[in-house]
């Protein structure tokens, strides 16, 4: 009987994982080249939401302008929302132009949804590329898009690279997380023939797909809830690796928190907002993508029954009640039992860091305490599951990066 709960609980846990294993390991697969075709050069409007960003969003118009591509080929709009510093005034003394929301907007979903659809009105872009405010962008960024229309693809997510990864243990944390989702998922799954993630910026999108589903999310996750639509109506992510983008990651723990507990609450919704149409299309047309975002908007349910699996294995070894797995000869013997698992998150992050040519010195502090990120997620999940965060909070950007010393790095 005690055996059964246990088994019950710890069978789908590791299956889980040993999904995510296995479709991790195609991040290694070597594909063939694909073939463009055409070379046309596209217009693009670049898109980004600013909620009091007047520190950061000059480094962000400064390196779009030193993009490797036309300069009449792509526009440049930011939209001010809520903003009580100067946003507007600097990004326009910056060559910015400007979008100016008459609707009421609450998220960045919001801002999205009122630029994209006025926008694709106009009828003179071909595809919309959407950045954060507080990030830089690589020279070969637009180009690298645009190789992507000339595949034939729609939809794209470049690799989301860190600014800040050795300025404190959370931002080199936030590093190696990214990191490894750029590797493991996206990667992974642009050799799987399957659909990458959106993940929150630096991606694009082409007009047509506004026309035939939109840009209309209600969550507090508009990257995963969009793709989650995606997958849905069978439109493939692809993912870019030479589009980069440089992301400002939080200082410190509490910052940390509660942009955790946004990204929590939004997966939560978006488990139980989409859950129904994703298990159609798993059911019915043999979807891998609606397969990987149910997946995926599982996993804080599935660290919670982790949790449990954890708690009974300490009490089952107290009460010396034998089980018939490794992980549970392991676990009997706790000290090389903990010890194991944290020298296989640190070879794992090393193993991160070489393959995306990081610096293991510059990222040694996220290195030594990811363990720790990734634990803290579970109160959050929990938490979450119960009460949820609501209400968007900004995060203060305050790191004034050139693209210069980052190229250089």
């Amino acid at each position: 009987m005690y055996q059964f709960i246990y088994y019950t609980l710890f069978v789908p846990v590791f299956i889980y994982g040993l999904y995510f294993l296995i479709t991790g390991l195609f991040a290694f697969k070597k594909i063939p080249k694909k073939n463009k075709i055409n070379n046309k050069k596209h217009k693009f409007a670049i898109v980004i939401a600013a909620r009091n960003e007047e520190n950061v969003i000059g480094h962000l118009i400064d390196s779009l302008k030193k993009q490797k591509y036309p300069n009449d080929k792509f526009d440049v709009f930011v939209v001010p929302n809520n903003c009580t510093d100067n946003t507007k005034q600097i990004s326009v003394k910056h060559g910015a132009k400007i979008i100016e929301c008459s609707d009421i907007v609450k998220s960045k979903g919001d801002v999205l949804e009122y630029s994209l659809n006025l926008l694709n009105k106009r009828n003179i872009y071909d595809a919309f590329i959407i950045f954060d405010a507080d990030n830089i962008v690589h020279p070969d960024f637009i180009k690298k898009m645009n190789d992507v229309l000339c595949y034939g693809y729609e939809l794209a997510q470049g690799f989301r690279d860190s600014k800040n990864p050795s300025d404190s243990w959370i931002c080199g944390s936030y590093s190696l997380y990214y990191w490894g989702q750029n590797l493991f998922f996206n990667k992974s799954r642009m050799n799987m023939d399957a659909s990458a993630s959106i993940n929150g910026t630096g991606f694009m999108i082409k007009s047509n797909i506004i026309d035939e589903i939109g840009f209309k999310t209600v969550t507090m996750t508009e990257d995963i809830e969009f793709t989650a639509q995606c997958a849905i109506n069978n439109k493939k992510i692809v993912f870019v690796h030479d589009a980069i983008t440089y992301d400002e990651q939080p200082l410190n723990f509490k910052t940390s928190w509660k942009q955790r507990m946004r990204w929590t609450t939004g997966t939560y919704q978006c488990l139980f907002t989409y859950y129904k149409p994703l298990l159609n299309g798993i059911i019915k047309d043999k979807n891998i993508f609606c397969l990987d975002m149910l997946l995926f908007f599982m996993a804080p349910i599935i660290q919670i029954i982790g949790c449990i699996v954890f708690l009974l294995l300490l009490i089952y070894t107290i009460f010396d009640i034998k089980l018939y797995d490794i992980f549970a000869y392991m676990f009997a013997h706790n000290e090389i039992f903990f010890i194991l698992t944290y020298l296989i998150s640190i070879l794992f992050s090393i193993l991160v860091v070489i393959i995306n040519n990081k610096s293991i010195f510059k990222t040694i502090l996220g290195i030594l305490t990811f363990p720790i990120f990734l634990f803290s997620w579970i109160p959050i999940n929990l938490i979450c599951l119960f009460k949820r965060t609501l209400n968007w909070e900004p995060i203060i950007h305050n790191r004034n990066v050139s693209l210069e010393t980052l190229i250089d790095d």
